[in-house]
């Protein structure tokens, strides 16, 4: 019976993956400096708006989509809005969560150079909200959005003036995007499925989500791609992934070798 096991996932592997306490403090780690770098970083209010002008004149300068748009697709239906809500409170942690496990039990062989990317994203999100603040669509008038959390619920936020959980103008880059680019980049180049390609709906999805609930501008998930693919590029050439070949196939290569080396002694 074919595991679905590779070459290097059994004895190499355990070489490959890193001890999992010292994992789980490094990822524990990295969402403490999401969650303390954001707040670390809030505060500068009328740069944020003044930053959020020149981003949407940007976007209309460049001739991209009007994100309102896409909210007003999503309000054709209250389902369909509150569905866009939950997808954006709830998956983001979880999904990145999910991944990362899925790839240190899994894939250890890609688990580092993708836990890695995700570090060097997020403290490279960080800065730039520090540098950069933005304020989201859903805060500036004029635009024809509205708050959709907000309207329809669930909210992830509180208003922005009491609110102390969260950095509200860090809308760029949008690491809601961005953690989605590596997770599916991940899954594509981890497996060998030819569904694997699949796995792009779920940062496309995830633009969608951000753009049409007004939390994020298309330019933030544009920034955030770029940043992934910079980091990708950067760590390709310390990659060396060991070869995929089928346990099934190993066991069997190696039964013909001791059946050989049988025949040649008697």
């Amino acid at each position: 019976m074919n595991t679905g096991a590779y070459v290097g996932e059994h004895e190499p592997t355990t070489r490959l993956r890193p001890r999992a306490w010292t994992e789980l403090l490094l990822v524990l780690g990295l969402f403490l400096a999401y969650k303390a770098g954001r707040l670390a970083v809030d505060g500068r209010v009328s740069a944020a708006f003044d930053d959020a002008r020149l981003v949407w004149s940007l976007e209309r300068a460049l001739r991209l989509p009007d994100e309102a748009a896409v909210q007003h697709l999503l309000l054709s239906a209250d389902a369909l809005v509150r569905a866009a809500n939950v997808f954006y409170a709830v998956v983001h942690f979880p999904a990145t969560i999910a991944f990362l496990i899925f790839m240190y039990w899994f894939r250890p062989e890609h688990y580092i150079r993708f836990r890695r990317i995700l570090a060097w994203l997020t403290a490279i999100g960080l800065l730039v909200h520090f540098t950069f603040p933005l304020a989201p669509p859903r805060m500036l008038s004029g635009l024809g959005m509205i708050d959709t959390a907000a309207v329809y619920g669930p909210s992830v936020y509180g208003p922005p003036q009491t609110d102390t959980m969260s950095n509200q103008y860090a809308a760029m880059p949008s690491l809601h995007v961005g953690w989605a680019i590596v997770m599916a980049a991940g899954l594509i180049h981890a497996t060998s499925s030819r569904w694997r390609w699949l796995w792009l709906a779920h940062p496309i999805l995830t633009m969608l989500v951000v753009a049409g609930t007004a939390n994020h501008y298309w330019l933030d998930g544009v920034i955030a791609g770029i940043i992934v693919g910079v980091l990708l590029m950067m760590t390709s050439r310390h990659q060396h992934p060991s070869p995929r070949v089928p346990l099934q196939v190993q066991r069997t290569i190696a039964s013909n070798k001791r059946t050989a080396q049988g025949t040649k002694t008697t």
